[in-house]
């Protein structure tokens, strides 16, 4: 295979080291650029490594030392606070292609396709070594459109095809499928960011899991009277998930295994409320500007809380599950 034009990486966590790990195994040139000095420092020296997949040796810059040349292809996974500091630094006729749970209307506009992971990974601090915790697929495809991919996203579909590390599924438009993670990612996030929980505790713990089931289906039925479609994502189709979750004992009894499969991960937004950012307004806020009247008490009353949580810095307990209430 020809090796596309040069690939950069804005964000090397765990999806951008599996990605970017991924394409220079099958022979791309790809720069990898983040913000933590360390990771970088260390990227250059010992280059990226997925677990049980080995290292690849690539080239890592500093953010703040990093000077886009000509137009080329970005691909994006950083987190949505930080497009804008992105946005302003990139060549206007730069291929921008996010792979982000969120929804950010500034971003949206300039690209034309997107991905969306339903793998899970993390990312060592300061490395960019990642595991992957749950396996997955990467989908991508045009953003409410079904328009061919572009030949450099081409070439990128046909070396991730193979590759083991996650599975790749080119749909004709990524909508439907980032709109039901978002479904789920605006159920886990909020709670598991306040409570500081990971993913397979939300469903062992009973008003966790409890909230957990609230959001789905307030998620649901938001996304269904807005006319947006939905793909599946995972072993269910979101009609299916609903029709469980109408009978509680049901969903409760499904909860076992599912937390079995999650324990030990956790959401991207696990940590956040420390650092005094949050990808809330991304998620939950998305759906509150779906929703228009509907009421969504849950995601407004996650986005007041959240933001108020991150901007104190607080630290995360189970007790602010009970602020969750409504």
């Amino acid at each position: 295979m020809t090796p596309t034009t040069s690939i950069t990486i804005l964000g090397a966590g765990g999806i951008g080291c599996a990605i970017g790990h991924a394409l220079l195994a099958r022979g791309h040139q790809v720069e990898f650029v983040d913000a933590d000095a360390e990771k970088v420092d260390r990227g250059n020296e010992s280059g990226v490594e997925v677990v049980d997949h080995g290292s690849q040796t690539a080239r890592f810059t500093l953010f703040e030392n990093w000077h886009p040349g000509n137009p080329g292809l970005i691909i994006l996974c950083t987190k949505c606070y930080d497009n804008a500091t992105v946005l302003e630094r990139l060549h206007p006729d730069s291929i921008i292609f996010p792979v982000q749970n969120g929804f950010d209307p500034e971003l949206q506009s300039r690209c034309r396709f997107e991905g969306i992971a339903s793998f899970v990974s993390e990312c060592e601090p300061h490395r960019a070594r990642t595991r992957i915790t749950r396996p997955g697929d990467l989908h991508i495809g045009a953003c409410g459109h079904d328009t061919p991919l572009p030949d450099q996203l081409r070439i990128i579909g046909d070396s991730l095809a193979d590759q083991t590390i996650f599975t790749l599924k080119v749909v004709p438009d990524i909508l439907p499928f980032k709109h039901t993670k978002l479904m789920y990612n605006a159920a886990i996030s909020p709670l598991a960011a306040i409570s500081g929980l990971d993913n397979g505790q939300l469903l062992t713990h009973a008003p966790a899991r409890k909230l957990f089931f609230r959001f789905l289906r307030e998620n649901y039925g938001i996304l269904k009277q807005s006319g947006t479609e939905l793909g599946t994502v995972g072993p269910f189709h979101p009609d299916t998930v609903n029709l469980i979750l109408k009978t509680p004992l049901l969903g409760t009894l499904m909860s076992g295994p599912f937390s079995k499969s999650l324990r030990g991960t956790y959401c991207s937004m696990s940590g956040d409320i420390q650092t005094g950012r949050t990808e809330v307004e991304n998620f939950n806020g998305h759906l509150v500007r779906l929703a228009g009247h509907h009421p969504c008490p849950l995601n407004r009353r996650s986005c007041d809380l959240i933001n108020r949580l991150a901007r104190d810095r607080a630290t995360p307990s189970i007790d602010h599950l009970k602020e969750m209430v409504t």
